[in-house]
């Protein structure tokens, strides 16, 4: 006898539906095919023309069972009512008596079609081919079918469609009212990372995974199988990170010990190793998407981030237990691989520049080095302290050379000491002490170039004043040389005095700056000399009551906050110009305003404006810096806020400190240096000791003209602050002084931009950064014009087919073509001298450093560089193929040197 086949109660409950509505009242229903709820008993509803009917399923086993079941549904069950009995079980048709069909709907057994049933439940006509013998689907779209049905939508019920409706009803992958399921490995890998979601598909008979597992192979790709069987094998939150583990070890040296360990880890799961690759590849592919994302700005970013670690720390820690992390090194993945690297780079801080630079290209490289930023700047910067040490000793020329090549360069080391100073994030004790010892060797030459200027600064202070400043810029003199030039013609320059603003702080500040509303200028240098940062020396102590109120009133002076305002007036009243000058207090708004109303309409006025921000001084007394050394523009109180307004006013900005400051470094415990004549933390009366310098001349405002002042930065004569000045160290007696125009039309005469690039020193900059655009000094020769020539017009001078790649493109014929097109168009020189510096600095330059270029070629001033990168953009674009753009919303010029050679050199370079 052949074998029934097996229905469920959902297959009897369509075929009651389908049945019942045309069975003229009749409540037995006979079923070819065995129950699989087993010999006993089931009742159930089902629902039947708007009604529900009583349903009882017998499964019986001869012609006796049968009558015997129906006679008791009828006499005793259920004699008056409509409930209906469904009598299954393996008896032939032909062994069934007719007095006993009589009852039954249709007169016979009904045939149980899982295909048949499977469309109706999809309203379709038709099935698949492929779907008619694959009995655990059928079964499965069954079993599962949604609360409110399976969606209904065409005539042909295919494979494809089906299977997507059995994934997201079983697994909850997809939505069952859409029309498509978009699968790939991302969408299937995160399914493995839900509470339910691999838990779901260990549960499904082993007939059913099989089926999903090949379906998903060629849907997603080969990577599923393995994945689906670590999540039958309750392991299915692990495949990410195993994923990623095995990509590691894929790519060790030793790959059979690597692969022994994975097998170990993978267990059934793993099919082969063959398999392994097209896993390894396709979780990687979807970790590295997710790092993408942590990267970048979006709503996601922070999400994605920790998402992307958890992974990967998992993956570190079944390496961990499976002894696998010897074998995987430095991988460039693993949060392991990571920190290998940067203990390599710590290794490497104690010797030559060369070797640090190559391991924090490795430590860079690696795919976590953004989503670690802190730590990779602090390596960053770290190497950066190692060229500083592998470079030429900086030496002491004169006082005013000593000040201007701290804003410049020594400066920027302080900072640097400051950013290691406060630790790695990872807390790795290696790293720790390699810091340690980089920071000790920086701090021991910057002590021998403090002892330098400390005689340097003795001797120059015995005669040194306004008459006679023996090449330096006077901290007195600062309003004259700095501001002055800015107010010529009805400029209204806001002075903004940060009071204690030291080297370090200054070039961080002006870092943050947006180049796109500030343009940095400076006084034009001599010929054959670099635009640089003006700084002044300050007075003597480097203290706010002498420093400040010079500062402020133009001349040697001491006094408080009355002194500082009468003289700041008296000082603008000689240039016959109206001045304010607003303290603490008196500049911060009231409730609801962001700066106070009488500074605005003040600011709104023809006169000349000072303000005193308090935030850097009062922060070395309360400890803020012991913590934290960096300084960003909203730390600053009301910073922000001064520069949005001197913007919204048009007025340019003198950022300018009295005096600088040091940072107590000194380990914990460290007592206060004893002496004679203390008057304040870094000076005193009396001879001088180890570390100090003693200081007479009449920039001395202070102990009858004669003090004793440190030079050494971990000496004090008061309990532990934060930080301290009045002493004599570059950092302390270094007046920053940054010049910043909104509108390059406000420039002054004699003055030049300052291009970013310009105000970076090499040895931070590194080789792997853009390098500085040309100047007078260093861009190509150009050979004088004859009066011919000048009639003819400007011109560059080299046959045809020499020269630099510049010259060689504004000579060429599309480019003299595309010029007669451009209204303005700069002179060959300045094309040339932009597109070479482009080329030398990488294809890409700030829009400051390019209109220098132009102007160290041609002599002419680019007042407005975003305008003059406009023009050039008209000028190279031919057709419309970005040769120059501006990118990174105006800050950047990038020049494509590829499509250079092709518009106009016919692809030769």
């Amino acid at each position: 006898m052949a074998s029934r086949p097996a229905a469920g109660r959902r297959a009897i409950e369509v075929l009651l539906e389908t049945e019942l509505p045309r069975a003229e009242g009749r409540r037995l229903v006979l079923v070819d095919a065995t129950f699989e709820g087993g010999d006993q008993d089931t009742e159930f509803t089902v629902r039947v023309d708007g009604r529900n009917r009583a349903v009882r399923v017998s499964e019986q086993h001869s012609p006796l069972g049968i009558a015997d079941a129906w006679q008791r549904h009828r006499a005793d069950e259920d004699p008056e009512g409509d409930s209906v009995l469904v009598v299954t079980g393996a008896v032939p048709a032909d062994q069934l008596g007719w007095d006993l069909r009589a009852h039954a709907v249709r007169r016979r057994p009904l045939a149980v079609d899982p295909a048949d049933i499977v469309k109706q439940l999809f309203g379709a006509t038709d099935l698949d081919a492929r779907m008619v013998g694959e009995t655990w689907l059928l079964d499965a779209l069954l079993e599962a079918e949604p609360v409110d049905g399976w969606p209904r939508g065409g005539a042909v019920l295919t494979r494809d469609r089906a299977v997507r409706a059995l994934l997201t009803a079983r697994l909850g992958l997809g939505d069952t009212t859409s029309d498509t399921l978009d699968l790939d490995a991302d969408t299937l890998f995160a399914w493995t990372r839900t509470s339910a979601g691999p838990a779901l598909f260990a549960a499904l008979p082993a007939a059913e995974r099989g089926g999903l597992s090949e379906w998903l192979a060629q849907a997603v790709g080969p990577a599923a199988p393995t994945l689906l069987a670590l999540a039958a094998d309750h392991r299915g939150t692990d495949a990410l990170p195993l994923g990623a583990l095995a990509s590691a070890a894929l790519s060790a040296q030793s790959t059979e010990a690597a692969g022994f360990a994975l097998g170990t880890l993978f267990g059934s799961a793993l099919a082969s190793f063959d398999a392994l690759r097209p896993f390894a590849d396709a979780a990687t592919g979807v970790i590295t998407r997710w790092i993408a994302q942590a990267e970048g700005n979006g709503p996601q970013r922070a999400e994605a981030r920790g998402r992307a670690l958890a992974v990967l720390d998992r993956a570190d820690r079944l390496a961990t237990d499976a002894r696998l992390s010897p074998l995987i090194g430095a991988d460039r993945m693993l949060p392991s691989g990571y920190r290998s690297r940067l203990r390599a780079v710590a290794t490497t801080l104690d010797g030559r520049a060369a070797p640090a630079e190559a391991a924090l290209r490795e430590l860079v490289e690696h795919q976590l080095s953004a989503l670690h930023a802190e730590s990779t700047e602090m390596a960053r910067t770290a190497v950066r302290l190692v060229r500083w040490l592998n470079g030429p000793p900086p030496t002491v020329e004169s006082v005013g050379h000593a000040v201007r090549e701290h804003l410049a360069s020594s400066g920027w080391a302080d900072l640097a000491v400051g950013v290691l100073s406060e630790g790695d994030t990872s807390r790795d004790t290696a790293v720790g002490e390699a810091y340690h010892r980089l920071i000790g060797a920086v701090r021991a030459r910057r002590a021998g170039l403090d002892e330098e200027f400390a005689d340097r600064l003795a001797a120059w202070t015995e005669a040194a004043s306004q008459q006679a400043p023996g090449g330096a810029l006077l901290v007195e003199d600062t309003l004259a040389e700095a501001a002055a030039p800015l107010a010529r013609d009805g400029g209204r320059p806001l002075v903004l005095v940060l009071d204690g603003m030291s080297a370090d702080v200054a070039v961080q500040l002006a870092g943050e700056l947006d180049r796109r509303v500030w343009t940095e200028v400076v006084p034009k240098p001599r010929p054959g000399r670099e635009p640089a940062r003006q700084a002044a020396v300050s007075m003597l102590p480097s203290l706010t009551v002498v420093s400040r109120a010079s500062l402020l009133c133009g001349q040697p002076v001491q006094g408080g906050q009355s002194v500082e305002r009468s003289g700041f007036a008296a000082f603008w009243r000689k240039r016959h110009r109206g001045a304010h000058l607003f303290h603490k207090g008196g500049y911060e708004g009231p409730p609801g305003h962001r700066l106070a109303p009488e500074l605005l309409e003040t600011l709104a006025s023809d006169d000349i404006v000072a303000v005193v921000v308090n935030t850097i001084d009062d922060a070395l007394a309360d400890g803020r810096e012991g913590a934290r050394g960096r300084w960003g523009i909203g730390d600053i109180a009301k910073l922000s806020d001064l520069l949005n307004a001197a913007r919204d006013y048009g007025r340019p900005v003198v950022l300018v400190s009295d005096h600088g400051h040091v940072l107590d470094r000194t380990p914990r415990g460290h007592e206060q240096t004893d002496a004679e004549g203390v008057r304040g933390a870094r000076w005193r009366t009396g001879p001088p000791g180890p570390g100090e310098i003693a200081l007479t001349g009449p920039r001395v405002l202070a102990g009858g003209g004669s003090i004793t002042a440190a030079w050494r930065e971990d000496l004090r004569h008061t309990a532990r602050q934060a930080g301290y000045h009045g002493g004599a160290a570059l950092a302390e007696v270094t007046v920053p002084v940054i010049t910043l125009v909104p509108s390059a039309d406000l420039i002054p005469s004699g003055w030049t931009l300052l291009p970013a690039e310009r105000t970076v020193p090499d040895w931070w900059r590194g080789n792997g950064e853009s390098a500085p655009a040309p100047d007078a000094a260093t861009a190509p020769a150009v050979k004088p014009r004859t009066k011919k020539h000048d009639q003819q017009g400007e011109g560059i001078f080299t046959l045809p087919g020499d020269g630099t790649l510049g010259e060689r493109a504004v000579q060429s014929v599309p480019y003299k073509a595309q010029r007669e097109f451009v209204r303005h168009a700069p002179g060959e020189k300045a094309v040339a001298a932009v597109l070479d510096a482009l080329l030398s600095a990488g294809g890409k330059l700030s829009p400051g450093a390019v209109a220098a270029a132009a102007q160290a070629a041609t002599g002419k001033s680019q007042r407005n560089p975003e305008r003059f990168a406009t023009v050039l953009e008209r000028l190279l674009n031919i057709d419309g193929y970005p040769v120059l753009q501006l990118v990174e919303s105006g800050r950047t010029v990038q020049l494509d040197k590829e499509l250079l050679s092709q518009q106009f050199l016919g692809g030769r370079s």
